[in-house]
């Protein structure tokens, strides 16, 4: 373990990093709670068939955004802790551009706090 095993890990190259790290990419909670809208349920109730994801992009989990292999797959992630705290994340409403300004000290923030609890349904069809 002397200088060729140091020089053969790549903790300082910055481009791996970077790959990495778009490559472990997942939507944020924000993003997903335009997903949960009614309106835009259609995408999600009948997928296309999609040769290049995972179970042709049949088994996809809104919550978490990610697609699955078949049906077992899916249900057993939606048992699973990552998927519970994700739905409980996105029980709440997502900050509004208003309520960033006032933790900016931009504008006058409310006095009462509000929290709005927002309706899903993470039963997949």
């Amino acid at each position: 373990m002397g200088r060729l095993r140091r020089s053969r890990v790549h903790k300082g190259i910055r481009d791996i990093q970077r790959k990495y790290r778009t490559k472990r990419y997942m939507r944020d909670i924000d993003q997903i709670h335009g997903d949960i809208q009614p309106e835009n349920a259609h995408k999600f109730e009948k997928p296309e068939l999609d040769p290049e994801l995972p179970g042709q992009g049949q088994f996809y989990c809104i919550p978490c955004a990610k697609h699955y292999i078949n049906k077992e797959s899916l249900e057993e992630h939606q048992k699973g802790k990552i998927h519970k705290k994700r739905v409980k994340l996105l029980k709440d409403a997502p900050y509004s551009q208003a309520e960033a300004d006032a933790a900016a000290g931009l504008q006058k923030a409310d006095t009462k706090p509000k929290k709005k609890e927002v309706a899903m349904d993470t039963t997949e069809a």
